[in-house]
């Protein structure tokens, strides 16, 4: 299934009417599977699956590795996808017993969480990390449009990269849902055995609390994005150790949490 399709549309703009063809963004219910048991249901771009599907288990807890998965196959069914994943031993009982624990159904955002308390607190306490100049993160968010292929055909996807002072943007992935895009690059940087480190995580889309967590589980220490974070958001990436970035437009950003990897000298 392609990650697009062209379909007819009429318009009416400048009080003139018209006719043609527009293309738009694909969106099919992906499955994610564990040892034969359905685990959550996306509605995702179909694309890059097998980086969803690492990245997705990764950011869920589910696995500490790709090694944790003995097999992954990606069923095209007549109504979506099926990612079925077969897990190692000690990780297939764990996922069990932590089924067994489960006392209702969960949301997309937060998947087979078990209370609150669990669903609040930081995935990983961010530690490391240099520091970045303004004039750096200006640099990574401009060169993201232009690496967005499937935005630059649509005007309707989310995207995710991850920036490091090295290379520049090393890896970039697109979704029509935030979470997948950056679960993506998750599991992008997990196949390429990429280190987040020393990098930044740059986002297209507001930060909400799920997000700082899967940017922590990458390991990212900073992560930077056009829109604006909510207070959780906030809260979750100060107590998670991340650089907090947001707001960043032309003109300037916003720095909300742990300015310390900003060099303070620019900021002025």
């Amino acid at each position: 299934m392609e990650p697009a399709r062209t379909v007819h549309r009429q318009s009416w703009r400048v009080g003139t009417p018209s006719s043609g063809r527009r293309s738009i963004p694909e969106e099919t219910a992906v499955a994610v599977t564990y040892n034969g048991g359905t685990y959550a249901v996306m509605m995702t771009t179909p694309q890059d699956l097998e980086d969803f599907a690492l990245g997705f288990s990764l950011s869920e807890g589910v696995i500490d590795s790709a090694a944790d998965i003995d097999s992954l196959d990606i069923v095209h069914l007549d109504d979506g996808v099926e990612l079925r994943m077969w897990l190692s031993q000690p990780r297939a009982d764990r996922l069990k017993e932590r089924r067994r624990r489960m006392a209702g159904p969960t949301g997309c955002g937060l998947c087979g969480i078990e209370s609150i308390a669990e669903a609040m607190r930081p995935t990983a306490t961010i530690r490391h990390g240099g520091q970045f100049s303004p004039e750096q993160i200006m640099a990574a968010m401009e060169g993201l449009p232009s690496r967005q292929r499937l935005n630059i055909e649509t005007r309707a996807v989310h995207a995710a990269a991850l920036w490091n002072v090295t290379s520049g943007i090393v890896a970039l992935r697109e979704d029509v849902g935030r979470h997948n895009a950056l679960d993506k690059l998750s599991g992008a940087l997990a196949q390429a055995s990429i280190v987040a480190s020393e990098g930044i995580v740059l986002l297209t889309s507001r930060v909400s609390v799920e997000m700082v967590q899967k940017t922590a589980a990458i390991g990212a220490p900073a992560m930077v994005s056009v829109s604006a974070p909510t207070a959780l958001a906030v809260r979750m990436a100060d107590a998670a150790g991340i650089t907090l970035v947001a707001i960043a437009r032309k003109d300037g950003f916003e720095v909300f949490t742990h300015p310390c990897r900003i060099s303070r000298e620019s900021l002025r």
